[in-house]
């Protein structure tokens, strides 16, 4: 089930022009991220897929179906969105509840609904706050629970808005494994982050939006290694990369196995 993207414009009620003829596939079982600065259109392109938000001029496809001629109900069967506010999407009283609440939605009832819902919990390890309100835990906690909730839907694709934000390293890491086992399911998974050290290390294809286009959509390597359009966006490489060019390295560097073997090559 392809994302399909074509020659969008989106200007927002106030006047305020977010896209400017965005074109862009994204092929079923993909993992990419989307990165730029405040303001340049990575949320608002997000927000089209699932159908929030519509076209001003162009087309949005999710597999066979335009954007246009299905309801935000339908699209939630395809789409999962996790927003980059989770306060945006709790309303339950019960963490349990609150990571049932979308499967509900689409239908998804008794032992199906349990094993999804306990699957979900114990992915984000959330299984001993289960029947707590969501709102006695802290944000980055709260984020923990979006996540559950969209994982619990088993849609096809998911679309997660900043979901390392505030979180420790251990939970980035656990979160990395996710996203592996996630493609280990076929899953397609679009990631909106500012963290270039974590799309570096776990993204094989990344998008950069500016001024609400499409400033570079390459393989990761490619992208980092394009320093003044990267600088054109406010946007650094990660740190392994300046390290690397700190340290002469020889290769282009932007994830930690390329700068540990580098630095066995070196010490042999």
């Amino acid at each position: 089930m392809n994302i399909v993207v074509d020659d969008v414009h989106f200007t927002y009620a106030t006047g305020g022009v977010a896209l400017q003829g965005v074109t862009l596939q994204i092929t079923a079982g993909e993992r990419v991220a989307i990165i730029g600065r405040n303001g340049s259109g990575k949320s608002t392109l997000a927000r089209h897929f699932n159908g929030l938000l519509r076209p001003t001029r162009g087309v949005v496809t999710i597999g066979d179906w335009t954007t246009h001629t299905h309801s935000v109900a339908q699209l939630a069967r395809r789409v999962g969105y996790v927003f980059q506010n989770p306060d945006e999407q709790i309303c339950k009283h019960r963490v349990w509840d609150e990571v049932a609440f979308g499967a509900v939605n689409l239908g998804v009832r008794g032992a199906q609904l349990r094993e999804r819902v306990e699957w979900a919990l114990a992915r984000l390890a959330l299984a001993e706050h289960a029947h707590v309100n969501p709102y006695d835990l802290s944000p980055s906690w709260r984020r923990r629970v979006a996540i559950a909730a969209v994982l619990a839907m088993a849609t096809p694709i998911l679309v997660l808005d900043e979901p390392t934000t505030g979180q420790d390293a251990q939970f980035v890491a656990h979160f990395a494994g996710l996203l592996d086992e996630l493609q280990t399911l076929g899953k397609t998974v679009v990631v909106i982050s500012h963290d270039v050290d974590f799309v570096a290390e776990h993204f094989p294809r990344v998008i950069v939006m500016d001024g609400g286009r499409i400033l570079l959509d390459d393989r990761t390597e490619c992208v980092f290694h394009a320093a003044e359009a990267l600088a054109r966006s406010a946007l650094q490489p990660p740190q392994l990369t300046r390290l690397a060019q700190a340290l002469q390295m020889p290769r282009f560097i932007c994830a930690e196995e390329g700068f540990l073997h580098e630095l066995r090559v070196d010490s042999l």
